[in-house]
């Protein structure tokens, strides 16, 4: 499940993530890339998983297809979790992205909203 978060940046996509993702959760967050776009700037992200244990399968193909389409429209990218897999899956992600990308510990979660939005 994807819960978006209120922030003051605009260009910020804000969500708490627990459970498994889904294709509805994706499609929530697609528009608001497209709302981001549309005003000439890159996407940031800060997700913070607690409980999280990944995807559908249909989340997971859903999202592989958002990331694809808009991947040189992100920016800044901070993972915020509690298990080492997804410290694994940050740097993973790093990997096929040109995004300046942190991951910090759930207890660093101040922090993270600190830098992603500096």
């Amino acid at each position: 499940m994807i819960r978006i978060l209120n922030t003051e940046k605009d260009n910020l996509i804000s969500a708490k993530i627990s459970g498994k993702i889904s294709k509805n959760d994706v499609e929530k967050i697609h528009p608001l890339i497209h709302n981001i776009i549309e005003k000439g700037k890159k996407v940031d992200f800060y997700f913070e998983m607690e409980d999280f244990e990944g995807y559908t399968l249909k989340g997971f193909w859903e999202d592989i297809k958002v990331d694809s389409a808009h991947i040189s429209d992100y920016g800044k990218i901070a993972f915020v979790g509690e298990k080492k897999w997804q410290e694994w899956a940050a740097k993973a992600t790093d990997f096929f992205t040109s995004s300046e990308l942190k991951y910090f510990k759930i207890e660093n979660r101040t922090q993270a909203m600190v830098w992603i939005k500096s």
